[in-house]
C-alpha cells in the first residue's frame, strides 16, 4: 500500500484529490488529508508521496516542503497551484512534479505513474534532465541517443522526443561513465541501444542509423567492447 497525504487549505481542492487518488486503478492508495503545512508537520507518519498546494495560510507550501526535506529526503512531492510562476522555487525543493489547478484526472494519474516507477528503481537507475518542458525522469535503458541539431539538443527516446537545455559536449562528459559515448560531434549514444556497427554507421535497435566518425571510430568500437564485456549485452 502506499502512503500518501493532501495538504490544501481548500477544502474543495481536498475532497477532489482525494476522490481522484481513491478512483485511481491498479493500487491500493492510503490518502491522509492535511488543511495546512503546520498540521503536515505535526503528523507522525511517513508519507512516500505528498500532493502540497503552494499558496496556504502561514507555512506556504515552500516553507513547508524545505521543513520535509529535512527530515525526508525520498519523499516524492507534487505540487498542486494555481500559480504557474512559482515553478523555479518548486524545483529548488526537489519538487517531483508540478500540476495547475483545477487538477485534472489525466495528469494527476500520469505523475503518479512516474512516481511509481521512480519509486521501484534505485535513484541512481534514473536520469534527469532539465527540458524546455520542464524536468523529466526517464530510465536510461530508454533513452536511443541525443542529437546536436540546429543549436539544439534532442533527447531521443522511447517516450519521445525532448529538448534540452544543455550542451552536448557537457551532456557527454556527464554520461560517459553511464553507458554514453560520444562517436560523432552531432551525437552521444547510448551504448545499451547500439544493435550492430557496420563501416561507419551505427544501427540502433530503434531502426535508425546515426553516424559514426572516422576520427572516433576506434575509441568508440574500444567503449562499445568494454562496455559488452561488463556484461550489458546487445539488444537484438
Amino acid at each position: 500500500m502506499i502512503s500518501i497525504a493532501i495538504c490544501d487549505d481548500e477544502m474543495s481542492v481536498l475532497q477532489h484529490t482525494k476522490n481522484l487518488l481513491k478512483e485511481y486503478p491498479g493500487r491500493e492508495l492510503q490518502v491522509e488529508v492535511f488543511t495546512s503545512g503546520e498540521s503536515l508537520l505535526n503528523s507522525t507518519l511517513e508519507y512516500e508521496i505528498i500532493l502540497l498546494d503552494i499558496d496556504m495560510q502561514k507555512l506556504n507550501g515552500i516553507e513547508t516542503a524545505q521543513l520535509i526535506r529535512q527530515k525526508n529526503k525520498k519523499v516524492k512531492l507534487i505540487y498542486v497551484t494555481n500559480y504557474s510562476d512559482y515553478t523555479v522555487f518548486a524545483f529548488a525543493v526537489h519538487a517531483f512534479a508540478y500540476l495547475l489547478k483545477p487538477l485534472k484526472r489525466e495528469e494527476l494519474y500520469r505523475q503518479l505513474d512516474e512516481a511509481f516507477e521512480y519509486m521501484q528503481l534505485p535513484a541512481d537507475k534514473l536520469l534527469e534532465f532539465h527540458t524546455t518542458d520542464g524536468i523529466i525522469r526517464i530510465n536510461p535503458n530508454d533513452i536511443f541517443f541525443f542529437e546536436y541539431l540546429n543549436r539544439k539538443v534532442y533527447l531521443r527516446s522511447a517516450q519521445g522526443t525532448h529538448i534540452l537545455k544543455r550542451k552536448i559536449t557537457e551532456l557527454a562528459l556527464e554520461l560517459q561513465d553511464k553507458g554514453f559515448f560520444m562517436p560523432h560531434k552531432s551525437f552521444v549514444v547510448n551504448l545499451y541501444s547500439v544493435k550492430s556497427i557496420k563501416g561507419y554507421d551505427i544501427y540502433l535497435s530503434n531502426g535508425l542509423t546515426i553516424p559514426l566518425s572516422q576520427k572516433k571510430s576506434m575509441e568508440f568500437r574500444k567503449a562499445l567492447n568494454h562496455y559488452l564485456s561488463e556484461g550489458m549485452g546487445l539488444r537484438l
